[in-house]
């Protein structure tokens, strides 16, 4: 099989270069397109809750492969056992003996193997079965694609430069669960979608929810701990849709980020909350009733 690897987090454009190339080879070669991730990510393994946030869930991505036409993809458990490996073990029990690869592409900067050891001058030595490339950096307006650069945007706010990584709007997803109903008792019910990891975004922002219908309805969310209702909250995403009264619990959504409001905020009690959600309903009204 033609193969790539990587964490591939947020699938952003530089991602997408190689998934393409991938594509062209897999063809060329006729031989099937596959792709190895790893969950948790490395990171994740190491640094524990010292590890940047994820930028999409493992769900999204295998949803983008399945997208662009990837025939297979592996996710690997990176635990103790795998951080083991040495690059020479990882190619000859990994890539050859399971896998039985034909064809890898990396990118440049491509690391592996127990303490980071391999490279890609490493996995070409080693590649006695099969032909090794290499991909080239891609950048985006004079920035390099990268998880961390996506991160970094993300974290300021920036959804514009964000989109602009990773070539469409920053989007979470996920199954719409029971909340306390606080959001419907302030008059505005929400539909809530707990996140498993911390999110590389926080605040309140103009959405457009999709899979609630064949048009994508717009809304507004709070993605955060809600410091106002309850102390040492768990994030979470809650989003009210605009003009929908529906049940819709269990229901699987993508959240579509497209313009920031404002930071989470404390309130001093839930009166002037309320006032807060109302004005930012009325700002998000506004964005969406001005957005070409």
């Amino acid at each position: 099989m033609a193969l790539t690897i990587g964490n591939f987090d947020g699938v952003h454009r530089g991602h997408q270069a190689m998934l393409t190339r991938l594509l062209e080879a897999a063809d060329d070669l006729r031989l099937p397109a596959a792709v190895l991730t790893f969950d948790p990510h490395p990171r994740e393994f190491f640094q524990r809750d010292a590890a940047p946030p994820r930028v999409m869930r493992l769900r999204q991505k295998l949803e983008i492969f399945r997208a662009f036409g990837i025939a297979h993809t592996f996710v690997a458990r990176f635990d103790a056992r795998l951080a083991a490996l040495t690059p020479q073990a990882f190619i000859a029990d990994v890539l050859v003996a399971r896998l039985q690869v034909r064809w890898v592409l990396v990118g440049d900067d491509f690391r592996f193997g127990k303490g980071r050891a391999g490279d890609l001058a490493v996995l070409r030595a080693h590649a006695s079965s099969f032909s090794v490339e290499g991909m080239r950096t891609v950048s985006v307006a004079d920035e390099r694609a990268s998880s961390s650069g996506v991160r970094a945007a993300l974290a300021a706010g920036n959804l514009e430069g964000a989109a602009a990584l990773l070539g469409r709007p920053y989007t979470l997803s996920g199954r719409v669960a029971h909340g306390d109903k606080r959001g419907r008792r302030l008059g505005f019910p929400t539909a809530n979608i707990a996140l498993r990891q911390r999110p590389a975004l926080s605040g309140i922002f103009a959405v457009r929810v999709h899979g609630l219908g064949q048009s994508p309805r717009t809304g507004v969310a709070s993605l955060g701990v809600r410091p106002t209702v309850k102390e040492n909250a768990k994030p979470l995403l809650e989003v009210f849709i605009f003009d929908f009264d529906e049940t819709i619990y269990g229901r699987y959504v993508t959240v579509e980020f497209l313009h920031k409001l404002r930071d989470e905020e404390k309130y001093g009690d839930l009166a002037a909350l309320t006032h807060q959600i109302r004005a930012d309903v009325a700002q998000a009204r506004e964005f969406f009733a001005t957005a070409r």
